[in-house]
């Protein structure tokens, strides 16, 4: 199946933006199409379909096959999870390694309150990661505190049971050694990076 580990994942670099390194990853989810959303934002599209991504990272919470089919159709090695509203047959977590960094991704709703980040630190050691990418608060957020936590927001910017940043958004990793890039794209009037970092993750 698509979302297998692939033990010693390598993979070549097809960035088309200079960049921190030379495995480039997307990280989207949250899209609850077509419950409610028809489709991504069209700048969204354009520009994702306008990339190259050795890896597509998908927080779950697709909830409609169209979606999957779509991010597997982007390239790259595919790894996604279920969400709580999701009825595809996913697994409920991931873990696979980037160039010597281990990541992880579950869709969030196995912690309460939403995004209690103790509560994801703590999953995040048990499935001994470097790197946890999360979901399903539909806000985004980057925290390192031994473990790197990522939530891309929703894709769409639809609102969850917890309210949600109500703003479109994904994020693009770039994987450079022992450090992980982190840009953090909203669309407000426009598509923009609104967090840029760099992170030693070991």
């Amino acid at each position: 199946m698509l979302w297998r580990l692939r033990e010693g994942l390598r993979i070549k670099d097809n960035s088309r933006e200079g960049g921190w390194g030379s495995m480039r990853a997307l990280i989207i989810g949250d899209t609850h199409i077509p419950r409610r959303a028809e489709w991504l934002p069209e700048e969204i599209d354009r520009f994702i379909t306008s990339q190259n991504f050795d890896i597509v990272i998908c927080t779950g919470d697709l909830t409609d096959k169209s979606v999957y089919d779509y991010l597997r159709d982007i390239g790259g090695e595919l790894y996604v999870v279920s969400g709580n509203m999701d009825h595809l047959d996913l697994p409920e977590k991931q873990v696979f390694e980037v160039a010597g960094v281990k990541v992880g991704v579950v869709h969030g709703h196995q912690v309460y309150p939403r995004g209690n980040r103790s509560q994801l630190k703590r999953i995040g050691r048990d499935l001994g990661v470097n790197v946890l990418v999360h979901g399903h608060t539909h806000t985004p957020d980057v925290h390192f505190d031994e473990i790197l936590l990522l939530n891309p927001g929703s894709a769409t910017g639809v609102w969850s049971g917890g309210g949600g940043s109500l703003i479109p958004s994904f994020m693009i990793l770039e994987f450079s050694g022992k450090e992980v890039g982190v840009k953090l794209y909203e669309l407000k009037d426009r598509l923009k990076v609104t967090i840029s970092d760099r992170f030693k993750v070991f």
